[in-house]
């Protein structure tokens, strides 16, 4: 999860990772983990980010976000919560060894097994659904740990038995989204989609796959076409485009949001990876809609 956020853990075992995210702070960054991830807002308000999905939340908005799908809650800058905090929600964070194979095919798994497949597109959970879910997700964090479980299958258990999930990311995004079978450049990918907001350090880059600096930057142009630079701020455009979405954010805030130092290299940086400028992708998307 971002480091923006100030985290306090109220569960951290072996299974599980329960706590609640307080973002006193101005700033979210575009990420995303090798985690499932259930998110209920309890303050704040702003846009949600999922994949290629973006829309408002406030309180009592609960999101499941699958494995690698890239995200972010944007919080409004100007509105603050009676506790001045810009946003706050809790959340549950699980790997796939909660939920082996071998349970998953037993036939009173069946719902939760579709819970995590409808996942990977990411989950809106709203209607009936939502106050059920939200109900448990409240008591996970004070639950001990056998009943943790239980109440954990019983979240997505009502969740894959819903027919009112609206589902997040588009058939097309996942069909075009990043894959590779090098985990060389999986692992410079991930570091580059959870760093590119601050300097990124070749050497440090480097060292996480093993490798000298110019061998690293060979590597990568030749498995890729470009360079881990260009590649850096092909991530910094992709967020920015989904930033221009929203007509309440200035080209100013998206430029700074979206990791990049200046409006003018912003603008150069944008119109070469979009084949326009800011401005105009921003207008392009108005007549769409």
């Amino acid at each position: 999860m971002p480091a923006l956020f100030e985290k306090i853990i109220v569960k951290d075992d072996e299974s599980f990772f329960i706590g609640i995210f307080q973002d006193n702070l101005e700033k979210s960054t575009w990420h995303y983990h090798n985690n499932f991830e259930i998110s209920f807002i309890t303050e704040g308000s702003g846009k949600r980010i999922v994949a290629d999905s973006i829309e408002a939340f406030q309180p009592g908005d609960l999101a499941f976000i699958g494995r690698n799908l890239p995200h972010v809650w944007i919080a409004d800058k100007e509105t603050r919560t009676p506790s001045n905090r810009t946003l706050e929600m809790v959340f549950l964070q699980f790997t796939s060894n909660v939920l082996s194979p071998q349970l998953l095919s037993l036939p009173e798994f069946s719902y939760v097994k579709r819970t995590l497949e409808l996942s990977e597109r990411g989950i809106h959970i709203v209607g009936h659904t939502l106050n059920e879910v939200s109900e448990i997700m409240l008591q996970l964090p004070y639950l001990k740990s056998f009943d943790r479980m239980l109440h954990f299958f019983m979240l997505m258990d009502i969740i894959g038995k819903s027919e009112s999930n609206v589902q997040l990311a588009s058939k097309e995004y996942l069909k075009m989204r990043f894959t590779t079978s090098n985990k060389r450049i999986a692992a410079i990918h991930e570091y580059l989609m959870n760093n590119y907001h601050e300097e990124v350090d070749l050497k440090r880059l480097a060292a996480l796959v093993n490798m000298a600096e110019g061998s690293l930057c060979r590597f990568f142009k030749m498995n890729t076409g470009i360079t881990v630079f260009e590649y850096l701020n092909k991530i910094k455009t992709e967020f920015a485009c989904k930033l221009l979405m929203d007509p309440d954010l200035s080209i100013l805030e998206i430029c700074l949001d979206s990791g990049f130092n200046n409006i003018s290299h912003f603008n150069k940086q944008f119109k070469k990876n979009t084949g326009v400028p800011p401005s105009e992708y921003r207008k392009r998307f108005k007549i769409l809609r």
